[in-house]
């Protein structure tokens, strides 16, 4: 027998418990000590949060290493003592953090691995002012138990207006023809431009900064359409905007307007493929990230006329090379990544990222947290193979989602012999959470931001827990992750409730996928996985398998689950490379082949 409670997330912050201070136990600076939050079911914290306590008097050290606005500066000074040292050399940055507890970067200043290394575990708080986190190892900030917080916010308005900046100025050719007036020109006839009114605008990524775009675009009187998988419907609605899948809204605008993160998923999405879908003489502005265009494609493009102009902002290499093709091309208008200069953005980066350091000093958990916290060894090495599982099978789960759908309702069903009082599962929730928005987003979730990243997106994520008979050695029986009230690009991940539905277990320490929809696999979650539905007849593996082998695509786990003999039957290929788009169209033309789709892990 099994029961089933049911509980709806709820965000909540951890509580500081100041009386469980372990600062007598833990080698320390004297002006900190360590706040605990305990579990009931492990005597040791599931989460410190280092915190200057001020003890001695001593105020917590702070390093400026590049230009902040005074309103920030000010608010540090409050609290520590503020060194300002611009334009350090990697050598003198290490000898220098070794004296700190947090430093502030902008995008020019690297703090690596050996940052962390020189700073014998003094540093405690990474402040970038900003989004981006490229020149931050993440990884190595972790291990040194350090946290790293951005200011994501702050230039959300500069960012659009510079878009729409662009996009103005591109229509009506004010570089060229600047600069064409300054050369002694008067060419009138050669400037004639176009209008924005009545024209598509397609804002791909309908986040913070996406949105504001598409509201003043509507102040302009074109008619906006976007694409973003995460984004409400609703309140895209609200402000007159149709969200679309990603082929519709490249085939129909007139122009586009580029606001998505650079992920390996949105890497070079504009490329000789896409631009051969567009019509004929579009316009693209991109504000985001240079990466997400495939620059020596976009040149193509523009030389056959498929794109008409473009406006760019933001390049692959930067600043790119004198002889870059696309900077110098007559019909592309490029600006040196001025999307947050203004000098308000400028002091509300400045504040934003301040508030965040000196909070986090405190032992505050920062929202913008974008690396994960300390968690004790215990607890890691019990739950860590359903940590990988968690995140596989909300990656797995949000792939299976259709363009055009809005992900909005999660529901996740945990199966234990445990009691719920002895099985934390905000870890693991936080997995899943993380699977379901990093593959198109910049975010980083882990466990501090992930109840705050779900809300800001509308994500709503139930749990049920069933309770089953049996030994409680292992923490989880199966962990299953349904998506309501979407579409799928694989019909038969569709349960018979309506929801895509994926359901994993851990089985000797390896993660597997064992249920998609109605139908049950066994395959082991990693390289890859390809999934199809069949008609259940002998030799569909070795038809399959061949191709693979053709490509020299090494299979690694193959499981086949039906319905009856004879019938649909859907079969999981683990693979441990990508497979070419041509081995996927030979599957896709196999006859007893319905449906398949390939999936990244």
């Amino acid at each position: 027998m099994a029961t089933s409670a049911s509980q709806t997330l709820r965000t909540t912050p951890f509580l500081k418990t100041p009386s469980l201070s372990l600062s007598s136990r833990q080698s320390l600076s004297s002006a900190f000590s360590v706040a605990l939050r305990p579990s009931r079911r492990f005597s040791k914290p599931l989460v410190v949060i280092v915190k200057a306590s001020g003890s001695l008097d001593a105020k917590p050290t702070v390093l400026v290493a590049e230009k902040l606005g005074e309103a920030g500066l000010k608010l540090l000074k409050e609290f520590a003592n503020v060194d300002c040292s611009y334009n350090l050399s990697p050598e003198e940055l290490c000898t220098k953090i070794s004296l700190c507890d947090a430093i502030i970067v902008r995008s020019g200043t690297k703090v690596s691995r050996e940052v962390f290394e020189s700073s014998a575990g003094r540093l405690k708080v990474v402040g970038r002012a900003g989004v981006g986190i490229d020149n931050v190892d993440l990884a190595a900030a972790t291990e040194h138990g350090c946290l790293v917080v951005n200011a994501p916010t702050a230039n959300t308005v500069a960012a659009a207006e510079h878009g729409i900046a662009l996009l103005a100025a591109m229509a009506r050719n004010v570089a060229q023809a600047d600069a064409s007036v300054k050369a002694g020109k008067w060419q009138r006839n050669k400037y004639v431009g176009v209008s924005l009114v009545g024209k598509t605008l397609a804002v791909m990524g309908f986040g913070k900064v996406g949105s504001e775009v598409a509201r003043r675009a509507k102040g302009l009187g074109m008619h906006v359409i976007s694409h973003d998988p995460y984004a409400p419907a609703d309140r895209a609605r609200a402000i007159g905007v149709e969200l679309v899948s990603f082929d519709q809204a490249i085939t129909t605008a007139d122009f586009i307007s580029l606001h998505m993160p650079l992920t390996p998923t949105t890497s070079k999405i504009l490329n000789d493929d896409t631009f051969a879908k567009m019509k004929k003489g579009v316009r693209i502005v991109n504000v985001a990230r240079g990466g997400v265009i495939d620059e020596d494609a976009l040149v193509r493009a523009l030389d056959a006329g498929i794109v008409a102009q473009a406006a760019l902002d933001v390049f692959t290499k930067e600043p790119p090379p004198a002889d870059n093709k696309l900077v110098l091309h007559e019909n592309v208008t490029a600006t040196p990544h001025l999307g947050a200069s203004t000098m308000e953005a400028q002091e509300g980066v400045a504040i934003e990222i301040a508030e965040a350091v000196v909070g986090a000093l405190r032992g505050e958990l920062a929202a913008t947290a974008v690396n994960a916290p300390m968690v004790p060894a215990e607890v890691l090495s019990e739950l860590k193979p359903y940590v990988v599982l968690a995140e596989k099978l909300g990656r797995l789960a949000v792939q299976l989602v259709a363009g055009g759908s809005g992900v909005k309702t999660v529901k996740v069903t945990y199966a234990s012999a445990r009691a719920p009082d002895d099985l934390d599962t905000r870890l693991l929730r936080a997995m899943i959470t993380k699977g379901i928005i990093e593959p198109i987003s910049s975010v980083f979730v882990n466990l501090v931001n992930a109840d705050f990243t779900a809300k800001q997106r509308g994500l709503r994520i139930s749990e049920e827990r069933i309770v089953l008979d049996g030994s409680p050695e292992s923490p989880l029986d199966f962990i299953q992750v349904q998506i309501a009230n979407v579409e799928s690009k694989f019909a038969s991940a569709i349960s018979d409730s309506g929801e895509i539905k994926v359901e994993g277990r851990v089985k000797d320490g390896i993660p597997h996928l064992t249920r998609v929809g109605s139908f049950e696999v066994d395959v082991s979650l990693e390289g890859s996985i390809l999934l199809c539905r069949q008609v259940d007849q002998p030799g569909m593996i070795g038809t399959v398998g061949s191709i693979l082998g053709e490509e020299n695509v090494n299979v690694s786990f193959m499981s086949v689950g039906r319905i009856a003999p004879r019938k649909q039957a859907v079969m999981a290929i683990g693979v441990d490379d990508q497979p070419s788009k041509q081995a996927l169209k030979k599957i896709g033309e196999v006859s007893a082949i319905e449906e398949f789709v390939f999936l990244k892990l």
